[in-house]
């Protein structure tokens, strides 16, 4: 295995682990007042999305049956592609 496919594989790894981490995290700030479990678990789907299908389809339906809660995706969106960038290195475009 060499070094670029051993970075893409590491990398793939640590984004599904920080996209269920999320997930988690959601899920228990939706029973405790101290975390925002929405949008926890919308990050998490974000994050998510770049890897799985079903995740990307399940934030598609979520932006049009609750079109209010659009605007909270669409933060969570950018928060969570800003992170991913700074995670993978890559460069943010201008």
């Amino acid at each position: 295995m060499g070094p670029s496919l051993m970075n893409r594989h590491v990398k793939r790894i640590l984004i599904l682990i920080v996209g269920w981490a999320f997930i988690v995290l959601g899920i228990l700030g939706l029973f405790l007042p101290i975390l925002q479990g929405v949008l926890f678990l919308l990050i998490g789907l974000a994050i998510l999305s770049s890897e799985y299908v079903w995740a990307h389809h399940l934030l598609s339906k979520i932006r049009q049956r609750f079109p209010r809660i659009a605007g909270i995706a669409d933060q969570a969106t950018h928060r969570a592609s800003s992170w991913l960038q700074r995670l993978t290195g890559q460069r943010q475009p201008d």
